[in-house]
């Protein structure tokens, strides 16, 4: 070994380390990206100038401006209004269902990024799947498997596409068309739809919500609150003592005594004539109630308590949405009973179920929490916190008014960059302008709708990128594929570059793999002597289409909590999804794209 190989020796080390803290999610895949680059400042294997040169490359921001104007349709009601057309739609047999939830999301993530989509639709899927008598988790994974598809479709429909094509520019190709990889990625998500209406849906789990699961026998609950008239012979009597925190199953959750609000009450703590108290119960500890001559209605004769008011109490799922101000933060921190008046009964990650000790947890994207309160109450709590309802489509002030504008700047970047009257980049940045002039969507929303943490990866993985070029570990990886070329062909090596890309996104971040594996696709196909085009495609298709694992793509880890899946179900049928994908598309690419052009 010669000094001269200790560099690249150095960014290999650093690089399997990158690989390795992704795939053990000790720290977030951003600050292990951020930690990776500050160490080859650091070890000046690059330079500052080196880091800000990745700024010029446009693929960071065409996929920020993709963010916003996803965001755009999604605000001025374009998604919802489809979601809504679903719902009408229940009524028929669940694989007519499913077949219509599918072929929906695959076409909305066509146009814009599928994340937003399947945000969107997941309430609506679990209506849904109630509707034709199914389970949420026979329609979740489809959910998302639909958006993976469309988005191969074209260059808009998923942030792999407009990256894999940036750093294929700078590797000097030409720049690939709106609609070049249609008709492949038209052909390999028909014959996905096709595996899963056929055979895949078989293969998902019927399981309960969460809801369901841990409360399933429970009674319709209600929250009440009551007055201790001045003549209540409960006045001056303990909580106990008036029959309540008892063995009747009510429990006191406030008192307000004038000004004052006592909000953890014991069963010593005495009423007061004058006193208004919150109670839970159910409808049955009503009855009983009403039965004993302890409360009345109405005034109709003397009682202990009289109501004031009675509201629905409902249990509802909310999953933590990509920008969730909630994320990161310990629960006692959020103080969400005192904010709205709602509890959390149960948390939902990864297949277990925290009930205890949740003043520490940390809430993160996916989680599902199972909370408590009337429906205005868990409203107010999802949209002030990014959340998303999964029990009934959340309702929100759209500006349809706008809905024209928002679609036509979409459909204006997709046939002017069609048409090559632009680079994409100069026309997303076009319409993002125009959907904010003509508040489709507020500033703010804008900048909560573009996933930071994304573009920061991103930026990181090129910078990485650039470091394995300088001290030629680019080569020396093709160097090493290149020694399979003599015993296998190039369809082989094609083949091999779709499975390494595949297996690699089921493991960690699918935008970081397609960074790193662009370069070494298009280094392949030189040595062959082939167009580099298909070997392109196939890192492209391969890093989007993941299929075999709920971290490989944020789709599936969206729906992974929600659908109240383990980790085995997604490699129950997306194993056999992604061998689909990669048969199909070692066959149809170099139909294509013949990788010895004439």
């Amino acid at each position: 070994m010669s000094w001269d190989s200790l560099p690249m020796i150095g960014v290999a080390v650093l690089l399997c380390w990158v690989f390795y803290a992704f795939a053990r999610e000790k720290f977030s895949p951003d600050v292990v990206v951020g930690i990776a680059v500050a160490v080859l400042l650091i070890s000046s294997l690059l330079s500052p100038a080196d880091v800000l040169g990745i700024l010029s490359n446009s693929a960071p921001i065409t996929i920020a401006c993709m963010f916003v104007l996803s965001a755009a349709l999604e605000r001025t009601g374009c998604v919802e209004a489809l979601g809504k057309w679903l719902s009408r739609m229940g009524g028929g047999s669940p694989l007519r269902t499913l077949f219509s939830l599918m072929l929906t999301a695959m076409v909305l993530s066509t146009f814009i990024n599928n994340t937003p989509v399947v945000a969107i639709l997941t309430p609506v899927a679990v209506t849904l799947a109630a509707q034709v008598g199914s389970k949420a988790s026979k329609m979740l994974i489809p959910l998302s498997y639909a958006t993976i598809l469309g988005g191969t479709m074209t260059m808009i429909g998923t942030s792999t596409n407009i990256l894999v094509d940036g750093v294929a520019r700078e590797q000097g190709m030409e720049p690939f068309g709106m609609f070049e990889i249609f008709l492949p990625g038209l052909i390999m998500a028909a014959i996905g739809l096709a595996f899963i209406m056929l055979v895949g849906h078989r293969l998902l789990p019927d399981r309960e919500s969460l809801s369901k699961q841990l409360r399933p026998d429970q009674s319709r609950p209600f929250m009440t609150e009551l007055l201790v008239p001045h003549d209540s012979p409960v006045a001056n009597q303990s909580i106990s003592a008036a029959k309540l925190n008892g063995d009747s199953g009510i429990q006191v959750l406030k008192i307000f005594r004038g000004d004052e609000e006592l909000s953890t009450p014991v069963n010593t703590t005495v009423l007061n004539a004058g006193d208004r108290l919150v109670l839970h119960a159910n409808m049955r500890d009503f009855i009983e109630l009403r039965q004993t001559g302890l409360l009345a209605f109405n005034h109709e004769q003397p009682a202990n308590f009289e109501t004031i008011s009675t509201r629905d109490v409902v249990l509802a799922e909310a999953i933590v949405g990509r920008n969730s101000r909630y994320s990161h933060r310990p629960m006692r921190d959020l103080n969400l009973t005192a904010r709205y008046g709602i509890h959390v009964l149960a948390i939902h990650r990864h297949n277990e179920n925290i009930q205890d000790n949740l003043d520490d947890f940390q809430l993160q994207f996916g989680d599902v929490m199972l909370v408590e309160g009337t429906p205005s109450q868990i409203r107010k709590f999802a949209d002030n916190g990014d959340l998303i309802s999964l029990n009934t489509v959340q309702e929100r002030a759209y500006r349809r008014d706008k809905a024209p504008i928002a679609i036509a700047a979409v459909l204006g970047v997709m046939v002017l960059a069609a048409l090559k009257v632009m680079p994409i980049e100069g026309l997303a940045m076009i319409a993002t302008a125009i959907v904010l002039a003509t508040r489709c969507l507020e500033t703010e929303d804008a900048y909560k709708a573009i996933d930071w943490r994304i573009l920061t990866i991103i930026f990181g993985m090129l910078a990485i990128s650039v470091a394995m070029r300088k001290v030629g570990l680019v080569e020396g990886v093709v160097d090493q594929v290149m020694l399979l070329a003599p015993y296998m062909g190039p369809l082989f090596m094609l083949s091999f570059i779709y499975l390494l890309t595949s297996f690699l996104t089921e493991i960690v971040s699918n935008n970081a793999v397609a960074v790193l594996l662009t370069p070494i696709a298009i280094g392949v196909a030189y040595q062959l002597g082939a167009d580099p085009r298909p070997f392109v495609v196939a890192v492209m298709f391969a890093a989007s289409a993941s299929f075999a694992t709920p971290i490989g793509y944020q789709t599936n880890t969206f729906v992974y909590s929600a659908g109240g899946y383990k980790f085995t179900d997604f490699m129950r049928i997306g194993i056999p999804m992604n061998l689909i994908m990669w048969g199909t598309a070692t066959l149809v690419i170099p139909l294509i794209w013949p990788l010895f052009p004439a």
